[in-house]
């Protein structure tokens, strides 16, 4: 290798490094605490800043059902049947086997509890035939209820790059689901569901560890961090509180804690005439924002494994082809060019760039993939990603990798 070689792969490799991406950005935080009945806002960080939804989306797919409840459309002994683009949905899911059928009752358990990604696309394909047919649906009802900044492209959350919410618009949907659905509400409260001889414990730490806490919903990819939009009932008042972003469950949890129990503080005190535009300047420095952004690129790499063991349900994602596009000796690398790549492949639904970490010879290295393709669509796949550096692509068989996910 010449030196002008190994400078342009130096040159290389710092570019990638550089480059932002949904992973790795400081900008993955954002919170909002609400008076449910009022609407009157209490603390605000960020939160009109556009982010990744992850789980969360499957509040409007919960809120769609409990429409088509209503309408008379669907009831809860309604069986609908699983396809096999549903039942190979990537995790977290519910196992759903091809042909089989699932009720409405059971799947709004399992979308809350389990939050179940194969139960999404069987409750999306029931009502709309076609996954991005309810994407599109899900969307116009967002911006009928004043989530004027949210879009989807799933019913699960499962990563794309324009699937996007605030959480001033996830507080609008989790007031809405209280206002609108009160019969249908205490199915956010289940701390467990048993379905075909298994149960399945809520991701929703809060409805164990904070008084009054009675629901909603958690999400967690590796671009949005870790998010939660909770709920609690205090003394008669109720608030909504919406974290995203963090780093960890326990910070996460930590942290919306505190903003709710400050929330509540600064309810008793409120006077009768404030409304939601008193963003009163001297109360937004006693919430003490943490900083919950992802892992820096900085890192060391006893750091980044430390951190990287503390994400929960190390799980094989299976029943998916993939690419590969290289390995890396820092994680933050790799992911920004699985990221870079699933960019570039937005037109294929429901991708995932994901890092594997492994050991070779004694070196911890992290591959850069993105999965949820079908095997047909690889060649193309990278040509798309890698047009000049065909050789260096990889094809990635089903249930070869270990990622973290929830």
């Amino acid at each position: 290798m010449t030196m002008v070689t190994k400078f342009i792969c130096f040159l290389a490799v710092a570019i990638l490094m550089a480059l932002p991406s949904a992973a790795t950005a400081a900008n993955t935080y954002a919170s909002i605490v609400v008076e449910a009945d009022t609407g009157r806002v209490l603390h605000e960080a960020y939160a009109n800043s556009t982010r990744f939804p992850a789980s969360l989306t499957k509040m409007m797919t919960l809120y769609i059902m409990f429409e088509a409840l209503e309408q008379g459309t669907l009831s809860l002994e309604t069986k609908m049947k699983v396809s096999r683009r549903s039942a190979g949905q990537t995790p977290s899911r519910l196992g759903l086997k091809p042909g089989s059928t699932i009720t409405v009752e059971n799947s709004i358990n399992a979308l809350i509890t389990k939050s179940a990604n194969d139960v999404a696309s069987v409750v999306a394909e029931h009502l709309a035939a076609k996954e991005y047919l309810f994407a599109v649906r899900m969307t116009k009802k967002a911006h009928e209820l004043g989530m004027s900044k949210t879009t989807f492209r799933n019913a699960s959350g499962l990563p794309n790059s324009k699937q996007i919410s605030t959480a001033r618009d996830i507080a609008i949907l989790s007031a809405r689901l209280l206002k609108d659905f009160p019969q249908y509400y205490a199915y956010f409260s289940r701390p467990t569901f048993s379905y075909a001889g298994k149960t399945y414990r809520s991701h929703n730490n809060l409805l164990s560890t904070y008084k009054g806490a009675d629901g909603i919903k958690t999400g967690y990819t590796r671009a949005s961090g870790f998010n939660l939009a909770a709920s609690a009932n205090r003394n008669g008042s109720r608030l909504i509180a919406v974290v995203l972003g963090g780093r960890s469950v326990k910070t996460r949890d930590r942290h919306l804690t505190d903003l709710m129990n400050k929330g509540f503080a600064l309810l008793a005190n409120l006077p009768e005439d404030f409304i939601a535009s008193d963003r009163i300047e001297a109360l937004q420095g006693d919430f003490e924002i943490e900083d919950l952004s992802a892992l820096e690129i900085n890192k060391s790499a006893g750091d980044r494994d430390a951190e990287l063991d503390k994400v929960p349900d190390w799980v094989v994602i299976e029943e998916t082809w993939g690419i590969q596009l290289g390995a890396f000796s820092l994680q933050s690398t790799a992911q920004t060019v699985a990221d870079k790549a699933a960019e570039k492949l937005q037109n294929y639904e429901n991708i995932l760039a994901v890092t594997e970490r492994v050991r070779i010879k004694g070196r911890t290295l992290f591959r850069a993939r993105v999965l949820g393709l079908e095997r047909h669509h690889l060649v193309k796949a990278c040509s798309i990603t890698v047009p000049n550096q065909m050789d260096k692509c990889l094809a990635v068989k089903p249930g070869t990798t270990k990622i973290a996910s929830r």
